[in-house]
């Protein structure tokens, strides 16, 4: 497991994908191969009604494991490409024009980036036809929120109603070392040979060195093909595409259903090393598990890296324990630069998420009885308004401080690596955040070990400016 010649920074030269274009014409895969007219006729519909977010997110997934975070660079560069969705006697078909040239070997398109291509379709239309206008799916109803999770999942083919839980959720940076991007390998390849399936947000670094080294776990167990879950939402996946080795991908409107996804798929959860992204995602995890109706409910959490990684993990959970308090401890371990460890942690939790499900006669596949909080629901855009207004202080409950505190790592994100939040800052200056001094201090200090480990983007010809200001 020991790959050497990889890195996550440094991964040596990539396919040049803007040496060529293609226009072409697909016919797509999966669960768009099968199709009524009316169905193909509302998706054709449908693309023209979102013809941006469906251009972008193609985009996105035609550059699949093509290194970067620079989503307006990208979509600068393919200014020119277009998608059309289009019915036809053999039911749908996708015009390509002027496509990146990496997406095709010898002039046909890799097969596993033309299902990607087709999830694309099928989860942006679908949410635009089936879910945005039905009044059964009520999105300021929390229930209805969660429904409508359950159906873009089910859609998409994710929930297998006849598995045993054996999924890991795996987050972490785009934007690691390669001791650590190593490190995820070797987790990865662990949890395959324990017969442990893969779910990351499907970019590169720690979302891409699990499934790698699964890959060679399900192998030597012969459990192939092993799953290989990626799920994302239309604002992070251009800076984000997905890696080659994701084999199911999933599309949520929005990163609060992407999350609430993650949560309710999983049935266990191991934390890498990372920016902005991995906080947010650990202090929606914190905020959700420590809401009194669901403290007793099993959902093993890891957070771990190599030995280089330690302090790392030591700042993190200083942060926690100032913003949720010492009870927050009891939902995690800290486990350094121990993969076995950390596999078998995960096997032994997910017996206990399994027993339990049986027990409450709960499914195995989707997590109903989590209950996730409005706060954690309800989509937040980042505006500077917006966030210069977030309250961030200990008076505060403690899930709509984890809440709050999700928001704004949120917004770094977007002010990151989002093509509207890069904007926003570019033309308005740096978001505003406020709060106590206490907790203003420490989210100062934290920010600025992320941005002196190079963890907020991937390095590049120009360093990193801040998107965010602490005013206190």
């Amino acid at each position: 497991m020991n790959d050497h010649h990889e890195s996550a920074r440094n991964p040596g030269p990539a396919p040049d994908c803007s040496a060529e274009k293609v226009s072409t014409r697909i016919y797509p895969s999966g669960s768009l191969t099968l199709l009524s007219r009316e169905e193909v006729a509302r998706l054709s519909r449908a693309s023209d009604e979102v013809g941006g977010i469906l251009r972008q997110c193609a985009l996105a997934v035609l550059n699949s494991g093509q290194q970067g975070d620079d989503a307006e660079g990208m979509l600068q560069t393919y200014a020119d490409f277009d998608i059309q969705v289009h019915q036809v006697n053999r039911g749908m078909r996708l015009d390509l024009k002027n496509a990146p040239g990496c997406a095709f070997v010898d002039g046909q398109m890799i097969e596993g980036i033309r299902e990607l291509v087709s999830a694309v379709v099928r989860d942006i239309a679908y949410f635009h036809t089936e879910i945005h206008p039905n009044p059964y799916f009520d999105l300021d109803d929390p229930e209805g929120i969660t429904n409508s999770v359950f159906e873009i999942l089910r859609n998409a083919r994710l929930l297998e109603a006849g598995s045993e839980p054996n999924l890991i959720v795996c987050w972490g940076g785009h934007s690691i070392s390669g001791d650590e991007y190593d490190y995820t390998k070797e987790v990865g390849y662990q949890l395959g040979l324990r017969g442990l399936d893969i779910c990351t947000g499907c970019g590169p670094g720690a979302m891409k060195g699990p499934m790698k080294g699964a890959t060679i776990g399900h192998a030597k167990q012969r459990t192939l093909p092993g799953r290989y879950l990626g799920v994302s939402e239309p604002g992070i996946i251009a800076a984000e595409s997905p890696n080659p080795i994701v084999n199911q991908l999933v599309i949520l409107p929005d990163i609060e259903k992407r999350l609430e996804a993650f949560v309710r798929l999983a049935h266990g959860i191991v934390i890498f090393p990372g920016g902005v992204g991995t906080a947010e995602e650990i202090l929606y995890l914190l905020g959700v598990l420590m809401h009194p109706d669901n403290q007793d409910l099993p959902l093993p959490l890891v957070f771990t890296g190599p030995p280089s990684a330690r302090q790392y993990f030591e700042e993190i959970d200083r942060f926690i324990v100032l913003a949720l308090g010492e009870e927050a401890r009891r939902y995690y371990r800290i486990i350094i630069g121990d993969p076995v460890g950390v596999a078998r942690q995960m096997v032994d939790g997910v017996a206990a998420v399994r027993d339990q499900r049986v027990a409450c006669n709960d499914a195995f596949y989707f997590n109903w009885q989590l209950n996730i909080h409005p706060f954690f629901q309800q989509p937040f855009e980042p505006t500077h308004e917006a966030m210069a207004a977030l309250p961030v202080s200990h008076d505060l409950p403690r899930h709509e401080m984890a809440a709050n505190l999700r928001r704004v790592f949120s917004g770094i994100v977007s002010g990151n690596v989002k093509p509207q939040g890069v904007k926003a800052v570019r033309e308005h200056g740096p978001f505003e955040i406020r709060g106590d001094a206490e907790i203003m201090g420490a989210l100062d200090r934290l920010l600025s070990r992320f941005v002196d480990q190079q963890r907020m983007k991937l390095p590049g010809s120009k360093p990193y400016e801040p998107c965010y200001r602490i005013a206190g």
